[in-house]
């Protein structure tokens, strides 16, 4: 009991830094609408940019859709996986594979951390699989300094993301968070999405009907 109590003030004292930050950075980009920040992640440059990727189990195929799509400026790219992730590995280097034979860019990197939740974990113990994964994904943070950290939905993407948010409180490196709801969130978000709303630079749907009930988010119809 002692150390869930521990671990839950950490997680709440982490929030409230990382709210902390997020509030003070909307003060200075209070004026940037969609369109703006739209135009910032199209129009980004012909340098070399690097890219964290979240992928797991059925989320890889809709996050590898979306990589066809991504500049090739983007590189090297990061992707991190559940090290009980079976089935993401393979697809990942399939598509890097055929992406080799098209751009001749061969350069990404696979790395795993915990997983954040298991499906059907108690939210109890869920606490404790959060904060074992966040220690993992904090010191690759770091360690990779990613210009962009892009997923879709796996409670892996939660700790890394919270790791780039991280990397800019500190002042070491503003991190953008790219979110991109699944396909299948019709009518409300999934867990992640409604943790990652409050802190992404750019929270995508697929749903007129979520774009209505989350005016934050950026609606372009389906984009995977």
């Amino acid at each position: 009991m002692t150390v869930l109590l521990g671990c839950s003030f950490i997680l709440v004292a982490c929030l409230l830094l990382i709210r902390l930050y997020i509030v003070v950075r909307n003060g200075r980009n209070s004026k940037l609408g969609n369109k703006g920040r739209i135009g910032l992640l199209v129009v980004a440059g012909s340098a070399t940019y690097k890219a964290v990727v979240a992928a797991a189990g059925g989320h890889t195929t809709e996050i590898l859709r979306l990589m066809k799509s991504l500049s090739s400026a983007y590189s090297p790219r990061f992707y991190i996986i559940a090290d009980t992730d079976t089935m993401s590995e393979e697809r990942i280097r399939a598509f890097e594979k055929s992406k080799q034979i098209l751009d001749c860019d061969p350069q990404f990197t696979i790395h795993r951390i915990p997983r954040s939740r298991e499906v059907h974990q108690s939210w109890s113990s869920s606490v404790l699989s959060t904060l074992n994964a966040q220690f993992y994904a904090i010191p690759l943070i770091f360690r990779l300094r990613p210009d962009m950290v892009l997923c879709n939905g796996p409670g892996t993407c939660v700790p890394l993301c919270l790791g780039g948010l991280l990397l800019g409180i500190v002042g070491i490196k503003k991190v953008m968070i790219v979110f991109v709801e699944s396909l299948c969130r019709v009518e409300s978000l999934s867990l992640t999405g409604k943790i990652l709303y409050h802190v992404s630079d750019f929270f995508f749907v697929q749903w007129a009907s979520l774009r209505n009930s989350y005016p934050k988010s950026i609606f372009l119809g389906r984009i995977v």
